[in-house]
């Protein structure tokens, strides 16, 4: 098999690359590990930045998010037992942001993607890539006891952050950095309606971090932090309610619709960079090549953005036969990149009780707070990032 462009990775990033080189006339392949029905089956964000939205439009996938999704012009923090909220609309210049579930967007890109008639291999086993230093890579792997390999010009790698492509990468040619938080999220999805119209609600409390979004007008997705050390066998349906409530102001509090989970799981936290970002004729994106706390809503968004430079730089590449867009992608990506890093990371130590947030810690994050909430310019600052930076920010 030949094509010009192979993907690894049915995840949305590689979905939604596929998609936009499709509509610019480029050949691509997606190889992918899981089923289908295990892609599908992964709980992920909800937040879509303006940027993203555009994107899924671009890619002729837009109806479900134009439709299904929920648009936000506000966030709220809590802290001290009571609740600010941050109008980033205003503070933006008139941008929002958009509740809609990466599941729902990963459903969209995949029945797009079939009714395109577009390949994509599920259940590929033992992918390997091979020649990616040169102009000639290729890409091996098993299905139904079959070998196969797909001949191609490049490889993106867009298969998260255990996935094959960044293994591949010969040692010593790759900078990792990282920081592990030592906590995690507790998280519970449940068909109620969210607490709060706003998209998101950030809680500060000595008991710890707390987190309110919503999925849709009858779909919740809640969190509280929790240790490391703790299993989800040992939080009942009751007793994440009950803590949660303990989390957030009285009357927050009061409002709380509980319901029976659908879904519970425990997410440890880190920040993580690898870097450059291109290894020749092999591109990473998205969780390949970086993670993100989740407190920002970042994850999704910065992989989308990923894959809008790098369908870029593969569309000037095989239509207007320029290498610049290829040769200064990593470097575009990764300003960007850090910036986001740098907002997560910010934000994720503001709210979270850490093993030193007792006493002096708390009251620093509470006066921290209080500046914030009562400062445009840092208000500001909090809701440009939030909503997103521009695409042109990293030019």
């Amino acid at each position: 098999m030949k094509t010009q462009v192979a993907i690894i990775g049915a995840g949305p990033s590689g979905l939604l690359l596929g998609a936009l080189l499709h509509r610019a006339g480029i050949d691509n392949i997606i190889l992918e590990r899981q089923s289908g029905e295990y892609v599908l089956g992964r709980i992920r964000a909800g937040i879509l930045e303006q940027v993203t939205v555009d994107l899924l439009h671009e890619a002729g996938v837009g109806d479900g998010v134009s439709q299904e999704g929920t648009v936000h012009h506000a966030i709220e923090l809590v802290f001290k037992n009571q609740r600010h909220p941050i109008d980033v609309t205003h503070l933006t210049g008139g941008k929002v942001v958009t509740a809609y579930g990466q599941t729902e967007v990963t459903r969209d890109l995949m029945s797009h993607r079939a009714a395109q008639g577009l390949p994509t291999v599920y259940e590929a086993k033992d992918v390997a890539l091979h020649g990616f230093d040169g102009a000639s890579p290729y890409v091996t792997y098993e299905k139904d006891g079959q070998s196969h390999r797909v001949d191609c010009r490049f490889i993106a790698g867009c298969d998260g952050f255990h996935g094959v492509s960044r293994a591949s990468v010969p040692e010593g040619a790759i900078t990792e950095y990282e920081k592990v938080y030592p906590f995690g999220w507790l998280g519970v999805l449940a068909d109620v309606p969210p607490v709060s119209p706003h998209a998101i609600v950030y809680a500060n409390s000595e008991r710890g971090f707390a987190l309110c979004s919503m999925r849709s007008m009858t779909r919740s997705r809640y969190y509280v932090q929790c240790p490391l050390s703790d299993t989800v066998d040992a939080w009942s349906d009751q007793r994440f309610w009950d803590e949660l409530r303990l989390r957030l102001d009285p009357d927050l509090s009061s409002r709380i619709v509980t319901g029976p989970s659908i879904e519970k799981s425990i997410a440890p936290l880190r920040s993580f960079v690898a870097e450059p970002m291109r290894f020749g004729s092999l591109f990473l994106a998205g969780d390949a090549s970086h993670i993100v706390p989740p407190t920002g809503a970042k994850g999704l968004n910065l992989a989308a953005t990923d894959v809008k430079y790098l369908s870029q730089s593969f569309i000037e590449y095989f239509n207007d036969k320029t290498d610049a867009g290829i040769d200064t992608y990593s470097e575009r990506c990764l300003r960007r990149i850090w910036r986001a890093e740098r907002f997560s990371w910010w934000l994720t130590s503001l709210m979270h009780r850490f093993p030193d947030t007792q006493g002096f810690g708390q009251k620093i994050q509470e006066a921290e707070l209080d500046y914030l909430v009562n400062s445009e310019a840092l208000s500001r600052s909090l809701a440009e990032n939030y909503v997103g930076l521009p695409l042109n920010f990293a030019e």
